[in-house]
């Protein structure tokens, strides 16, 4: 029965309340996306692949999806991008608006399972290389499926966690 009295009361406040979410959401300032902890305290081999794996994850779900702002933001602005088959992209803006005109609506990336293996680098952050495969939903019959090697070097800096260099290579039809 309290519930029936209570209720109605809560209701008439909420418009006073909704007004605080804004003002709450400025005081909190700009949340991380990046849930993947700084490069000092990650103390073991385990921990720097699960982080790294994280990255990757976010990274090309941010891909698949065309999420270009959240893409963007996962390299620094000098990136340096190079593709065996592409030719050399070089900084963040030409490298998301390649995205843009040759991903988007076309190719999803997978990440061939086993084939991730991530290493430190000292007072810079860590190497990622494995195999993705490439897909084309909705048109694999007449496009397949593509295959290819890739490395990225990520750097832990300012709190954030960026790719500076990646080396896409080794692109072929997947077995």
């Amino acid at each position: 029965m309290k519930i029936a009295f209570v209720l109605p009361k809560m209701l008439s406040r909420l418009p006073k309340m909704l007004w605080l979410l804004p003002v709450l959401a400025w005081f909190a300032g700009p949340v991380n996306a990046q849930a993947v902890p700084p490069l000092e305290s990650i103390k073991s081999q385990a921990e720097l692949d699960k982080a790294i794996t994280a990255l990757d994850a976010a990274l090309f779900d941010a891909y698949n999806r065309c999420d270009l702002e959240k893409f963007a933001s996962f390299f620094v602005e000098n990136v340096e991008f190079y593709h065996d088959q592409g030719g050399v992209t070089l900084g963040r803006e030409k490298l998301t608006e390649s995205v843009k005109n040759n991903i988007c609506g076309k190719t999803t990336r997978e990440l061939v399972p086993g084939t991730l293996q991530v290493y430190y680098m000292k007072g810079y952050g860590a190497v990622e290389m494995g195999v993705h495969r490439f897909h084309h939903p909705g048109h694999e019959d007449t496009e397949g499926v593509g295959e290819g090697r890739f490395i990225h070097l990520w750097q832990y800096k300012d709190g954030a966690w960026k790719i500076t260099r990646v080396i896409s290579y080794d692109h072929h039809a997947a077995k």
